[in-house]
């Protein structure tokens, strides 16, 4: 007996009341756990108006938190940048022993605690380490300074890029590069004017999210860095300190400025993915 049109059901197709239940529960889920907290950050900081928010922002405690978590930002992403190409260009374009060594090290900040990372640096480049001796004597300070929140910082991040290029670059294949060789062009030219252009809104994707890790980072940074007011504290160190201090108030204040910060990010995120899509959808028309 054939089966009448009426009798049809998607086996993939759910009930309305299915849908909404679904819809309802990652709602409730997302306004416990990231609207309703975040919303509680900017209500405590401008609870004493703005007044509050610009005085404690503008301590100088709090300017060189913030100097600072935008130096490290503008040194470790860069670095990380560099890195995840050649990462990604080296798995996605070549076959060689070690390959999948490789992409298991270079998703070990995922798996490993922050705070360990930070106490492996200190292994490193403790007073009582092989290295640590060297880097004094040369006059080189990495604990307890710039370079070591740095190197923290970098250990955190570098995962990001690399992991955001090496589908899209294996995706990509290797056709266009070997057709530009096949033409003429050098390797350097190859990169600047196929395999760049290619990538571009992976790669501003993942410095978008290994910007925004940088300047949250707590746990590796929290180690590494003696929390030394004025030098090596960061904006999120700078929260925690204020906030044992009972300074609720300014806490908050800077807790809020570093939220706007990842709503920025969140922001060019999503006008990332926008324009990316647009140019894919144009891409397959065409």
């Amino acid at each position: 007996m054939a089966m009448g049109r009426a009798d049809f059901r998607n086996p993939v197709s759910e009930s309305r009341r299915a849908k909404w239940i679904t819809i309802f529960v990652a709602g409730v889920f997302l306004a416990l756990v990231l609207f309703i907290p975040l919303v509680a950050v900017f209500v405590e900081a401008f609870r004493l108006g703005w007044g509050a928010v610009l005085a404690a922002i503008t301590q100088p405690d709090a300017l060189a938190a913030i100097r600072l978590t935008l130096l490290v930002a503008a040194i470790s992403v860069p670095l990380n940048m560099v890195f995840g190409v050649a990462a990604a260009w080296a798995i996605a374009k070549y076959e060689f022993k070690g390959k999948a060594f490789l992409t298991t090290l270079i998703d070990l900040p995922f798996s490993v605690s922050p705070v360990i990372a930070g106490l492996v640096y200190v292994l490193l480049f403790g007073t009582g380490s092989f290295l640590g001796p060297i880097f004094n004597s040369a006059g080189m300070q990495i604990l307890f300074a710039v370079p070591g929140v740095v190197l923290a910082t970098m250990f955190v991040t570098f995962p990001f890029v690399a992991r955001e290029l090496i589908p899209l670059m294996e995706d990509q294949g290797t056709g266009d590069e070997e057709a530009a060789i096949s033409l003429g062009a050098s390797g350097w030219q190859t990169f600047w004017r196929v395999t760049l252009p290619n990538i571009k809104w992976g790669l501003l994707y993942g410095v978008l999210l290994s910007n925004a890790r940088a300047m949250g980072e707590f746990g590796a940074v929290s180690v590494v860095s003696g929390r030394l007011r004025g030098e090596t504290v960061t904006m999120p160190l700078h929260i925690e300190i204020l906030y044992n201090e009972y300074n609720f108030a300014a806490a908050f204040a800077v807790a809020a400025l570093l939220a706007l910060l990842a709503l920025v990010t969140l922001v060019l995120k999503a006008l990332l993915e926008r324009v990316y899509g647009r140019d894919h959808a144009g891409a397959v028309r065409h």
